[in-house]
């Protein structure tokens, strides 16, 4: 079955944690697909990328790129996996789909957002109910991970 990770994030904005998450990934080895619940929000974390570290580069690309499968990230809006990718980030309105194939699927969500909040709840529940191995972590007011269930 595949990992699950629920990140409820409270402290820190998708923004600042994306990337770190990211690069710890490629360092695993991992090819990785980014999903987002729109076009626009893809095209914010394309140039987020791009630009959030002055001696960090994260080799990554769009879904409607023509070499889009040759992206060790993928930033898509849709539910395939053209890269062959082995973690799958569900953000800012995804929800999980198909989980199978993956070695881990973490959905981050705004822990500010009541819809995100009801969304991640009914997330948990189908995981859950299909048997995935599902952590929840949230972050404490220093922002430090705690892993509550």
């Amino acid at each position: 079955m595949t990992e699950v990770l629920f990140y409820h994030l409270q402290q820190q904005p998708l923004e600042t944690l994306l990337p770190g998450l990211l690069e710890k990934s490629l360092e695993r080895g991992w090819r990785v697909v980014v999903e987002a619940g729109s076009v626009e929000r893809c095209e914010a974390l394309d140039a987020l990328l791009w630009t959030y570290g002055e001696d960090s580069f994260l080799p990554h690309g769009l879904w409607r790129d023509p070499d889009a499968a040759q992206h060790p990230i993928l930033i898509t809006t849709e539910m395939d996996n053209p890269n062959g990718a082995n973690v799958r980030f569900l953000v800012a309105g995804a929800s999980t789909g198909d989980l199978a194939g993956y070695v881990r699927v973490v959905l981050l969500f705004d822990g500010n957002d009541p819809d995100a909040l009801d969304a991640a709840r009914a997330s948990w529940k189908r995981v859950k109910a299909e048997g995935h191995d599902a952590t929840y972590w949230q972050q404490s007011e220093q922002g430090r991970w705690q892993k509550k269930a």
